[in-house]
């Protein structure tokens, strides 16, 4: 992931605006519109402010990452191979299959779990139109792996099959929702994110005829 991206994520992470996040800069919210297009590069004093606003270090804002996965923390058994490959069958196997419904475990709560030898997978959510949940992952009841994630409807034009059909690609590189990029007739799924394994943040949203219908921000990490 290269800095425009980074920054993007980010500013979304805070929810804030371009022209609020150039308030807090000192500089123009042109600036920042440049800086996420990709069209300009902040210069050292800008990116030691954006470091220490958003408390990232300047080598994570500068170095690209194309690869999310870079390692897991050194405290989980499994390779790192093998725990990415089942938590992309255990999103296959549950909200975007529309399968692996089980008991709640909080009032109202939606539960959803699949399970793979010693592997364990959680996805419990409340609320519909407005919803937060957490998917997590165990090893042998230990907890390994955690995602915290909050969205909403933004539009009546919103359609749930999208998000399950786009959840139904999720990358190898990029084990925590859907694809970068996915199109269905008028609807665009897009999804951003930063980090890797070990702590990351994204935001993904969906769109129809170019007006947005649902977003959802997440982060989440490795379990020590």
């Amino acid at each position: 992931m290269i800095f425009s991206e980074k920054l993007f994520v980010l500013r979304k992470s805070k929810g804030l605006t371009q022209e609020e996040l150039a308030e807090h800069l000192n500089v123009s919210r042109q600036a920042i519109a440049k800086w996420e297009s990709g069209q300009a590069y902040p210069d050292i004093s800008n990116i030691i402010a954006i470091s220490e606003f958003f408390r990232v270090t300047i080598d994570h804002l500068v170095k690209d990452n194309n690869n999310c996965t870079t390692a897991l923390v050194g405290q989980i058994p499994y390779e790192k191979e093998e725990v990415v490959k089942f938590m992309i069958q255990a999103k296959k196997e549950t909200y975007a299959a529309k399968a692996g419904e089980c008991e709640p475990t909080r009032p109202n709560s939606h539960d959803l779990r699949y399970e793979e030898g010693d592997l364990l997978y959680y996805d419990t959510y409340l609320g519909g139109e407005c919803f937060s949940g957490e998917e997590a992952v165990f090893q042998k009841g230990i907890p390994i792996f955690s995602m915290n994630y909050c969205g909403r409807v933004l539009d009546q034009n919103f359609n749930s099959d999208i998000l399950k059909a786009a959840l139904l690609l999720v990358p190898e590189d990029k084990p925590f929702r859907g694809p970068a990029f996915y199109q269905e007739n008028d609807y665009i799924y897009s999804c951003k994110l930063t980090g890797d394994m070990d702590w990351f943040q994204g935001h993904e949203e969906i769109s129809y005829k170019n007006q947005p219908v649902y977003e959802c921000y997440f982060h989440g990490g490795a379990i020590k």
